[in-house]
């Protein structure tokens, strides 16, 4: 693996960074997680939109998009993936121990490997931790993972490769690392971004492709929906067929379906929509 660390294409025995860096010390960092396909990023513009958003809600410096670029492009070229993860990172860089941010700048690094493809269906879990739609940190898309680190591991634990979180309302929010659709009577709805909910890039493009409604929903909907599923850029659409243990369906629904097939099309047609 060859990494992109502040600048240049390094090995992955050289591609090093501070102990001190602030987004190893507290986490004060951003990120995107991209697909490669055939050795190209997927919505590659939205993607770096959303980098700038997020490190503008930290109060870091917006990241030279013209090396975060050049940085993709040369990961992508070293190693050339049918199918994988494409991985950027930006931190606050070297600083104090402590939560003050030091002056030497800031960290960016690429990084791409290969990814299988995911299944058509999955298993997932609701958990009892929520996500504060009040957070100064709500919708940004940050290095402070852990809160998904300890629902997913409890995901795995219970053999499903997602666990779906409330707000602190009772309302459905999302996944660690994906949005949720739910149909129902019919007509396909997601939780609105007020709820706290990362803007998943999958998610902007089933909502336009699809018609798909942002709705304030209780945690509940998911026992009520004739149909649940999951959105990220590893997973496209993912029909859930196991909620909490008990089956909900054996097989993508017809609106899962034919999101599937829109997604699948239209992501074909444009690389970089």
């Amino acid at each position: 693996m060859r990494i992109w660390l502040d600048g240049s294409l390094r090995d992955l025995d050289d591609a090093t960074v501070s102990v001190l860096d602030h987004g190893l010390t507290v986490g004060d960092g951003v990120f995107e997680t991209l697909k490669a396909e055939r050795a190209r990023a997927f919505a590659l513009t939205r993607h770096l939109e959303r980098l700038t958003r997020s490190a503008r809600g930290l109060g870091l410096p917006d990241p030279d998009l013209d090396e975060v670029r050049r940085a993709c492009a040369a990961v992508l070229d070293a190693e050339p993936v049918e199918h994988g993860r494409l991985r950027i990172t930006y931190t606050g860089g070297l600083a104090p121990l402590g939560s003050d941010r030091g002056d030497v700048g800031t960290t960016l690094i690429a990084a791409v490997a290969a990814s299988p493809r995911r299944p058509d269906t999955t298993a997932v879990i609701t958990v009892p931790f929520v996500r504060n739609e009040r957070s100064a940190v709500a919708g940004l898309k940050t290095t402070s993972y852990a809160e998904n680190v300890v629902a997913l591991a409890a995901a795995h634990r219970a053999g499903a490769s997602e666990a779906l979180l409330a707000n602190t309302v009772g309302r459905l929010c999302e996944g660690t690392g994906s949005n949720v659709f739910v149909v129902l009577d019919g007509e396909l709805h997601t939780p609105p971004l007020e709820s706290g909910c990362l803007p998943g890039i999958t998610r902007a493009l089933v909502v336009d492709w699809a018609g798909a409604k942002e709705t304030d929903l209780p945690l509940e909907a998911l026992e009520q929906a004739e149909e649940v599923f999951l959105t990220s850029s590893l997973r496209d659409a993912q029909a859930v067929v196991r909620l909490d243990g008990r089956d909900i369906a054996t097989e993508p629904g017809p609106v899962t379906a034919e999101v599937m097939r829109i997604f699948e099309l239209k992501a074909g047609d444009d690389i970089d929509p």
